[in-house]
């Protein structure tokens, strides 16, 4: 019976070959740090520190982790935090997401290891929610998250500005010469200036946002801003919830079901939310075994309207998404359409935290469905001879005039490459081409957030606003354009990216939900065979690991072995 089973310190012994000596020596080391006997003998809640000073979002774990501790005591069991790797987004090279799966293995491992009879996952940033989640599931034991919260905005010349879409906006007008130097100076020290992830609907409040859907958190709780007192009440709630989790034993890996990863994208297409997420989602769902594919979510797009006016889709910020009503009021508006009887990790269905029908909900942020921001989907899957394994668009963000287009490609290698020319005065491009970026996906260069090509100096210093950007890397869920992402199988896997020259034409059509290069299939064999083959990745440590073993985009960018598909022996 699981009743039966030890807990607290007294769960998962130290193996010297002798249980009793492991559990006599557990005691007194654990007594050494000043713990009573009697505290020693309650439950044990474990709490991830994901403080560093290398990441920015998460300045106020060490608050937070505060908060939920009083919790936990309050309900009468022992917290004891634990370090995991913390992701800062703008501090890792080459980029956050080759080490989002070290965190999940991390997360995964430590809640596995040590004696902890439930967990609280505390983060943030962008790839930290989805590493915990992911690590979480698959450790199968209770656990419940608590997100860092969004930053607040600030005023630069009577405007509010926010982090990031706000920052790549002004770079942009520093690139075309509308910005000079000193004030992008200046600009620069006023885009971030509390503590918290980015304050519009980036990939961190969109994964938050996801998972108070998918009911891994508190609700209510996803979009409260991080230097708001509710922030730590939350917290300390999460505690309490924490030991009542010790009591039912819910688990992610029981509690989670495809209702809920359905619920999930139908909120990340109302939302306009980040096309990272259905790389994390995809992940996360990967793990049990559950569908999260483009099919699905261009099924989902055509009739899911986009309700929520934030940037980079609209006008506002998460702080106004908060005051607006938050995940409930978009549970209320999209009650018709989603599965309401979902499990939470309260242990209560998902429709009993929908805003009531008589609550107030702020219209010009969260919009009825008949009044939507746009009618369909945020995002939509594109699939076709240039990307067989599908791409993503977020098309909320772009031009629908570019929706419908053949274009000449214009093509860089690499990262280098276009570093190296994208704004070489004699770079032959048009507006009317499609900028094409290869060897930027998992296997070629981590898959990082390379995917917001910049338009080219000279085009920009004309005015040219946006132009069809075509890639197998990621984008900021703070950025906004026409641009093609995830492209699979990616160039460097010897997907059809990696056949495509200069010159080549490249068919886009939104509505027919394709991506197509126009090439003979006899030229596309030719330089299949005159392309000398690919030596194997020699990268030594964490990096080799990763490039042997990662999924492509819409497998969710996981490691194969970590999957439900993979072959694991029965325990």
């Amino acid at each position: 019976m699981a009743e039966d089973k030890p807990r607290g310190l007294a769960a998962g012994l130290t193996n010297y070959g002798d249980p009793g000596f492991a559990a006599y020596l557990r005691r007194s080391f654990a007594q050494s740090m000043g713990y009573s006997r009697d505290l020693l003998s309650k439950p044990v809640v474990g709490i991830t520190w994901t403080a560093s000073d290398f990441n920015n979002c998460h300045r106020g774990v060490p608050r937070l982790v505060e908060a939920a501790k009083r919790g936990v005591l309050a309900a009468g069991g022992l917290p004891l935090d634990f370090p995991v790797p913390s992701l800062g987004e703008v501090f890792l090279n080459p980029t956050s997401m080759v080490f989002r799966n070290l965190m999940a293995m991390a997360t995964e491992e430590m809640i596995r290891a040590q004696p902890m009879d439930a967990v609280i996952l505390v983060g943030g940033c962008d790839k930290t929610l989805p590493a915990l989640a992911m690590g979480a599931i698959s450790a199968g034991k209770p656990a419940i998250m608590l997100a860092t919260g969004p930053m607040m905005t600030s005023l630069y010349k009577g405007e509010r500005l926010g982090a990031c879409t706000d920052c790549r906006r002004f770079w942009a007008k520093y690139r075309s010469g509308e910005v000079d130097k000193q004030e992008i100076g200046k600009i620069e020290q006023t885009l971030a200036t509390t503590e918290g992830t980015c304050s519009v609907m980036g990939t961190a409040s969109t994964m938050a946002i996801l998972c108070e859907t998918m009911g891994l958190m508190l609700p209510g709780t996803a979009a409260i801003p991080a230097v708001h007192a509710d922030r730590l009440r939350a917290a300390e709630e999460t505690g309490r919830a924490a030991m009542q989790l010790v009591s039912s034993g819910l688990t992610y890996d029981r509690m989670l079901s495809q209702a809920s990863f359905d619920n999930a994208m139908k909120m990340l297409l109302a939302i306009g939310g980040s096309t990272n997420a259905v790389v994390h989602v995809a992940a996360m769902a990967g793990r049990l075994g559950l569908d999260f594919s483009l099919e699905r979510l261009n099924r989902f797009s055509d009739e899911t309207p986009v309700l929520v006016d934030l940037k980079p889709t609209g006008q506002g910020y998460m702080e106004d998404f908060f005051a607006a009503g938050g995940v409930g009021a978009v549970l209320n508006r999209l009650r018709g359409k989603l599965d309401l009887d979902a499990m939470t990790v309260t242990g209560a269905p998902l429709g009993d935290f929908a805003a009531a029908d008589d609550a107030w909900i702020a219209d010009e942020v969260i919009r009825p469905v008949e009044n939507p921001v746009r009618e369909n989907g945020g995002l939509v899957g594109l699939f076709g001879s240039l990307a067989p394994g599908g791409a993503v668009l977020k098309r909320a963000a772009a031009d629908e005039r570019l929706f419908e287009k053949t274009a000449r490609a214009v093509v860089f290698d690499g990262l280098a490459d276009l570093s190296a020319r994208i704004d070489d005065p004699d770079l032959d491009v048009t507006e009317d081409d499609a900028l094409v970026l290869k060897n930027a996906g998992p296997i070629g260069a981590g898959m990082p957030e390379a995917g917001y090509l910049p338009i080219p100096a000279k085009l920009a210093r004309r005015g040219v606003k946006d132009m069809l950007r075509i890639s197998d890397a990621r984008m900021s869920g703070t950025a906004f354009g026409t641009i093609v992402l995830h492209v699979s199988p990616e160039a460097a896997a010897g997907g059809p990216l990696d056949l495509v020259r200069n010159g080549d034409l490249v068919r886009i059509s939104v509505k027919d939900r394709r991506i197509d290069l126009v090439v003979e299939e006899t030229e596309l064999a030719r330089r299949r065979v005159a392309k000398p083959p690919r030596l194997a990745a020699k990268d030594r440590g964490w990096l080799g690991l990763f490039k042997r073993h990662v999924l492509q985009a819409e497998r969710g960018c996981d490691l194969d072995f970590l999957t439900a598909e993979f072959p694991h022996e029965e325990s």
